[in-house]
């Protein structure tokens, strides 16, 4: 069966993003062992399959939190850079107004970005 990256046309072993992207140089050494241990690959497909359950409508970072409520803020904030650097992500500047009454910007997985 394909996994998602693989039916958006990219290889099943994704490039990973390099554990020194996910630590400052000046965090302390056991930040840099836990950037060592993650699954970013997962976390990732994890984050981009809840972008793209949004479809064409895009979504806000409050959309993604609270669809995988289940993980922390943190880790799938982390995230956004990440899969805009790998060009599958996309933000214009477009804004919606989060919960907490702030503006937020619009993601769109690339596949599903109107403004193609």
């Amino acid at each position: 069966m394909k996994d998602l990256f693989e039916t958006m046309g990219l290889p099943k072993a994704d490039v990973p993003t390099p554990a020194y992207k996910l630590a400052r140089t000046q965090d302390p050494a056991t930040s840099h062992d836990a950037a060592d241990k993650l699954d970013v690959s997962k976390m990732e497909r994890l984050v981009l399959s809840a972008i793209i359950y949004f479809g064409q409508d895009g979504c806000i970072s409050d959309d993604v939190l609270n669809l995988l409520s289940h993980q922390r803020y943190s880790t799938v904030t982390a995230r956004y850079k990440q899969l805009k650097e790998k060009d599958l992500v996309i933000v214009d500047g477009t804004k919606r107004k989060g919960s907490s009454g702030r503006q937020q910007l619009v993601m769109w997985s690339k596949d599903n970005y109107p403004n193609v």
